[in-house]
């Protein structure tokens, strides 16, 4: 490859450096005039070609051969086996290792995917390895909503929708990948470098959802009074997950979590579904963490739950609306919850409490309510105390409803005072 900072300091001066992905070998002369059009705007690119059906008539700044040899991988045989996810798995693996490689030393500001399926498959694992707030845009034609979920992963990727397929360089096309030239380059000029990210001190993530609103704003302007940087996170699975990443990036100095029931989701495929790194980051870091269990006792069994069937004919159902649909999981599965949840707190490294309310865990299941039932919450409770063996984790009970000022209170009290106990120990 190039000597790139050598050749953008002869070319380009002070432009940043913007790495293409694509394949050659189908999208060659889009890919090249992608490559021209961001160097004409005063960037370097450099194109890494991830071709494996043929050799590619045109030139790549970091070729496919390159690319699967990092991994230990033969170019020639890959395209010999004619085993596409084979080819992709490699390819997705090497461009990985190579953008890291890029990144370490300085030589990625900005990433850009121009392709079809294949290669926003292949792209979206390669981006999903780079820390927030590097410019990540995919060009592709083939945006449907059963890849979203996978492609994204609550990563910080932007989507332009090719309208059309890129095939031969009419105007049309050219016109299509000038403007994703502009965009790539324009994020990326605009983008603080990642590396000096950082937020005010002391900055708190909160996770929220509709049914505990109340309590979320109540925690926020309590959390701000007494000076602290407030960032919500919507748990409704993808937010949530994106706010795992950013705390185990480095980002916050503290945590209250009042809905970590994505993991309940996860664990029964419902579609708040949080991934199974849900509560890990915290706790690996060891930054001070309240939880509150909003939504933890029941779980989505509207029309699109993905296996509603197991849900929707249970006798407690309350409906929100013509989609969502709410019931209570049972005692066995709350136990079976409970313990998965104990089993991530137990790896906590830093003073950590988990506060009940006893009236009810979120606005749905206030004294009344058809999704109300005390004695059923208290069953999730003890087998947590029972699974835990923590000594940094505190279980407290409060009697009141989640939504209720008193608890919202508690929860800002409690993280004010472990999180002073380690501010304390820090200075």
């Amino acid at each position: 490859m190039k000597d790139l900072n050598k050749y953008t300091e002869e070319r380009m001066g002070k432009g940043k450096k913007i790495v293409i992905l694509g394949t050659l070998d189908t999208k060659g002369d889009q890919l090249v005039y992608l490559r021209e059009k961001i160097r004409e705007l005063g960037h370097f690119s450099i194109l890494i070609d991830l071709s494996t059906g043929s050799e590619p008539s045109q030139e790549a700044d970091v070729t496919s051969a390159e690319i699967a040899s990092i991994v230990g991988e033969d170019i020639k045989k890959l395209r010999e086996s004619k085993d596409r996810a084979l080819c992709a798995e490699v390819m997705a693996k090497g461009a990985e290792q190579k953008v890291l490689e890029l990144l370490a030393r300085g030589d990625l500001d900005g990433i850009a995917a121009l392709g079809g399926a294949t290669i926003a498959g292949i792209a979206s694992k390669v981006m999903q390895k780079l820390p927030f707030g590097i410019p990540k845009i995919m060009g592709v034609t083939a945006i449907m909503p059963v890849y979203v979920r996978e492609w994204f992963n609550a990563m910080d990727i932007v989507v332009m929708q090719m309208i059309m397929e890129m095939a031969g360089m009419n105007d049309l096309v050219k016109n299509v990948i000038e403007r994703f030239a502009g965009t790539i380059v324009g994020t990326t000029e605009q983008a603080t470098a990642f590396t000096t990210l950082k937020l005010p001190y002391p900055s708190i993530a909160i996770t929220e959802y509709g049914p505990s609103q109340k309590c979320a704003e109540q925690v926020r302007k309590l959390l701000e009074e007494r000076g602290y940087h407030v960032f919500s996170f919507h748990a409704q699975g993808i937010s949530d997950r994106a706010m795992e990443k950013l705390i185990s990036q480095g980002l916050f100095d503290g945590l209250i979590d009042i809905v970590p029931s994505g993991l309940s989701d996860e664990l029964t495929q419902g579609n708040r579904a949080a991934g199974k790194k849900r509560l890990d980051a915290a706790a690996e870091r060891g930054i001070p963490q309240v939880l509150a269990p909003a939504g933890i006792n029941m779980t989505g069994c509207g029309p699109t739950r993905r296996n509603r069937e197991k849900y929707a004919s249970r006798p407690r159902i309350l409906k929100m609306d013509e989609i969502r649909w709410m019931t209570r999981y049972t005692p066995e599965e709350l136990k079976e919850h409970a313990k998965v949840y104990a089993e991530k707190l137990n790896k906590a490294k830093g003073p950590t409490v988990f506060l009940f309310p006893l009236r009810g865990w979120c606005s749905l299941d206030r004294e009344g309510s058809v999704l109300f039932d005390p004695v059923e919450d208290k069953v999730f409770i003890e087998e947590f105390r029972k699974h835990l063996n923590n000594p940094k984790v505190e279980i407290k009970e409060i009697d009141c409803n989640l939504e209720d000022h008193e608890f919202a209170e508690a929860l800002v009290n409690n993280f004010e005072e472990i999180f002073q106990k380690t501010k304390e120990r820090r200075d």
